[in-house]
């Protein structure tokens, strides 16, 4: 099976990358332009995917201010995969053998992040706004009796759309109250933020960073998640 890319990065999934180190670089002494050039060049490997997974963990190994964003760029990775490197593939990879090996190796690596990405994806096809409302039951399809899994992770969620009318603060004062084994943890504040206002201008983002418990994570995600739409 042709498994060589030619060298290609989604333009959203690219801008994601420069947006993700500029907010990085903002509350860290992290080098964007370096962190940038060092991660599209990850993505633009001809190579297959669990070999562009290690040159990603290589590259945050090397770089100890990416490791919060690890899975994160995870994410990312297997955007750009399914928007860009899947069409020098096979018609029918997703279905192969090879594919489910690879989705089995790596069923412990990203967030649901992930699905958020994909979800602003069909949006913007669509060109629908992104809202939580619509995220959960159009996408997610949490309201369907075969999609319970998808019910058990966002409960958090689910239980607190009320948030979409309440002041950052208190999205903050939910997070802190996510239990700590929840798939949610760490995305929850900066899902919801993103999701109660995703247009957020600069004054909006300091008051989302302002309130973060970890600016590092937080506002390299809302970043990404604003690059989406």
């Amino acid at each position: 099976m042709y498994l060589i890319f030619k060298e290609m990065i989604d333009p959203k999934v690219k801008n994601g990358i420069k947006a993700a180190m500029a907010a990085l670089s903002e509350y860290s002494n992290s080098d964007a332009a370096e962190l940038t050039k060092q991660l599209e060049e990850v993505f633009s490997l001809e190579v297959d995917f669990l070999s562009k997974v290690d040159a990603l963990d290589k590259t945050v190994d090397d770089n100890p201010e990416l490791e919060g964003l690890r899975e994160i760029l995870f994410d990312l990775l297997m955007v750009n995969f399914f928007s860009a490197d899947v069409k020098k593939l096979e018609e029918d990879y997703l279905d192969s053998k090879e594919w489910e090996d690879i989705e089995e190796e790596t069923l412990d690596r990203g967030t649901e992040m992930l699905n958020l990405l994909l979800y602003l994806n069909e949006c913007a096809d669509e060109d629908i706004e992104p809202e939580l409302e619509d995220y959960l039951k159009e996408f997610l399809l949490v309201d369907e009796d075969e999609f319970q899994d998808e019910y058990r992770i966002y409960e958090p969620v689910i239980s607190n759309q009320i948030l979409m009318e309440s002041p950052v603060v208190e999205i903050a004062k939910v997070a802190e109250k996510v239990s700590d084994d929840s798939e949610l943890k760490e995305i929850f504040y900066p899902m919801m933020c993103f999701f109660q206002n995703p247009d957020a201008g600069e004054k909006e983002k300091q008051e989302i960073a302002a309130n973060a418990s970890d600016k590092e994570f937080t506002m390299p995600v809302i970043a990404v998640l604003q690059s989406f739409i």
